[in-house]
């Protein structure tokens, strides 16, 4: 079609001259309903769902609205602007995973669009959309690098086909005891010390140290992060400094074994940082600083503090780390306790920048400022708005092919850093669907576990939830109804939560080996069969959760990168990412073998990282997989 080729000879111009990036953005993206005359009825009338709005989801936008797409819908949480008063953009203030998107809401849809920045989310679209028959265009940005896949069930691999790359994993003992980079004091201060003081206190969690107090007797002592009904919050927050900058230092101390080749911290206590605040509690805050809601609440608005890219001195982290434990109890305490930590939660952000740079004073670590810490958090890249253009014109191009079905034109591209062949986007054919996938293809799994000793929630929330994704599941062995989430009937309640303490093999329909479970999740229509095979002993180092689950998409790790986070452009609420790794190459995530990139230079191996006791450093990661410069070896796989 003459159109189509116009449209890839202003694509191979961009690329060979990525200079003038800027100049050509905008008229490529009004460009595409003028170039392509026999997709305009198909643009008009389609309907589009667009999930996340923001870096690629604004760009997005602007680019289906100049396109001519005229019924756009959009699944964020933030606000989108009406610019084409004549189109119709309907925005949700929502979670995607809410249960008003189920897959009926998702059938009205031509094509659903994903803008997203976690994996979590991603996969749940990609599961409602292979249960609605909803064609699904992913995409992600990292820095300058960036992806748009194309998803049709049925003719090409699903979301999930793929490993995606696993999160860096520290040591609990390195986090807890001895850090050596801000990464681990980061990790510190947001999965231990921001759960334990905002979030669910039922979860176990490493700072469960008690007082000084507590030296003499082992019972009846109280939990030192637990706030007394008379302990004022100035107060409350001096005795939660002191213990964990000051008495949980000492302690460590203690144990001369461990400093033998080592740096010793140094305990660090309010009253030696603080003399002057602590005799006059609140002395250097705003009281008149009002703020517009809970979410605008700011620690640095209120001690005058404005630019987030300053390294803050220990005596300006201690204050706002005082300040800020001191308005989420008093501007969200009714968060308290059911908090998680949030990249766009500057409350959060500013409380965890604090904490971590005392931690890392404290063991002679150089400290960061606000803006970097963010990034490393919440696992960010920040934006590059070319790319993010770049990768909304890609995605609208594909949702035309889609709207058009014209599947032998689907590509899967990738938007390169550094040229190759003299291009910087890489267009690949789609791959068939992976018939061993347990999303798309239904494969049994199965689950290695010891049934005498494992309690059916272990199984709920590290097998069901945490590895298979599922957000409301539903259990059954046989006929028999083992577990319910969500929207259970009353009598039905304690009869479940009965069972999440029971060991399998003693629940009332008994779980052994050989067993088979039917797991399904109401909402997004997805069912899997888990094949159970008891085991009676497993390596604690290897195998911590003391299960082993086979047949699904097993995450890939990502090399080491010091303390650089790795590649994921959570900033734009893209969510692409790559390995982290400390050359100007760019590496294959995928397995070589599954993806056929044969004979490609420098891919690392898939070997999985164990550690005993891991906690991650990323909540959340995405999958970006790049092409190396020689594509020689590169075998394209044709779609039936």
């Amino acid at each position: 079609m003459p159109g189509k080729a116009g449209m890839m000879l202003t694509f191979q111009r961009f690329c060979v001259y990525p200079q003038n990036t800027h100049t050509i953005r905008l008229p490529l993206a009004a460009s595409y309903s003028s170039s392509l005359p026999m997709a305009s009825e198909a643009i008009k009338g389609a309907k589009v769902l667009m999930v996340g709005a923001g870096g690629i989801g604004c760009e997005l936008l602007k680019t289906l609205a100049l396109s001519g797409f005229r019924d756009i819908h959009i699944v964020a949480r933030d606000a989108v602007l009406k610019f084409r008063p004549h189109i119709n953009i309907q925005p949700y203030h929502a979670n995607v995973k809410d249960p008003e998107f189920n897959v009926d809401f998702f059938k009205q849809f031509n094509v659903v669009l994903n803008g997203l920045d976690n994996l979590d989310a991603r996969r749940h679209v990609n599961r409602l959309c292979l249960a609605a028959d909803v064609p699904l265009v992913e995409s992600g940005t990292t820095g300058f690098l960036g992806q748009v896949t194309v998803h049709v069930k049925g003719k090409t691999e699903c979301y999930e086909c793929q490993p995606k790359p696993a999160p860096k994993t520290y040591p609990v003992c390195t986090i807890t005891s001895t850090p050596s980079k801000f990464v681990h004091c980061i990790v510190w201060a947001k999965d231990l010390l921001f759960a334990k003081l905002f979030g669910d206190k039922n979860q176990d969690n490493d700072l469960n140290v008690r007082s000084s107090d507590a030296a003499s007797s082992s019972e009846n002592v109280e939990d030192v992060f637990v706030r007394r009904n008379d302990e004022d919050i100035e107060q409350y927050g001096k005795k939660i400094f002191d213990h964990v900058f000051g008495y949980n230092i000492e302690l460590a101390l203690s144990n001369e074994e461990t400093w033998k080749n080592r740096n010793r911290p140094k305990p660090i206590y309010s009253k030696d940082i603080l003399s002057d605040e602590l005799a006059q509690p609140n002395g250097n805050v705003d009281k008149k600083c009002a703020f517009d809601d809970e979410f605008s609440v700011s620690a640095m608005k209120s001690l005058g503090m404005k630019n987030p890219q300053d390294i803050w001195s220990l005596k300006e982290n201690s204050r706002i780390f005082l300040e800020a434990l001191r308005l989420f109890f008093t501007h969200r305490g009714k968060d308290v306790g059911n908090l998680t930590f949030d990249k766009d939660d500057q409350l959060a952000v500013e409380f965890v920048t604090a904490a971590a740079n005392i931690r890392a004073a404290s063991f002679g670590i150089p400290p960061y400022s606000l803006f970097e810490a963010k990034g490393i958090a919440g696992n960010i890249v920040h934006a590059v708005a070319t790319t993010n253009a770049v990768i909304a014109g890609l995605i609208v191009i594909e949702t035309i092919k889609v709207l058009q079905n014209d599947i032998k034109s689907y590509r899967m591209t990738y938007c390169l850093e550094h040229p190759s062949r003299k291009m910087l986007l890489m267009p690949v054919e789609p791959f068939e669907p992976n018939k061993s996938c347990y999303v798309c293809s239904e494969t049994p799994l199965s689950l290695e576990i010891n049934t005498k000793r494992a309690k059916l929630k272990d199984f709920v929330e590290k097998i069901v939830k945490a590895k298979l994704g599922m957000n409301l599941p539903l259990i059954m062995n046989s006929s028999n109804l083992l577990y319910e989430a969500g929207d259970v009937e009353d009598d039905m309640v304690a009869i479940y939560s009965a069972n999440l303490e029971k060991v399998l093999a003693e629940l009332p329909s008994p779980v052994t080996g050989g067993t088979m479970l039917t797991v399904e999740d109401m909402q997004q229509e997805f069912v899997c069969n888990v094949n159970i095979k008891h085991r009676e002993e497993f390596d604690e180092e290897k195998e911590p959760d003391s299960m082993v689950l086979s047949g699904w998409t097993q995450h890939v790790s990502a090399p080491e990168n010091k303390d650089k986070p790795a590649a994921n452009n959570g900033a734009s609420t893209s969510g692409a990412s790559v390995p982290a790794v400390e050359s100007d190459e760019i590496s294959i995530v995928s397995p070589t073998k599954k993806r056929k990139l044969t004979n490609v230079p420098n891919a690392p191996g898939n070997e999985a990282r164990n550690h005993q006791d891991e906690l991650q450093v990323i909540d959340d990661e995405d999958d970006l997989v790049m092409l190396e410069g020689n594509m020689e070896g590169f075998k394209k796989r044709k779609l039936s």
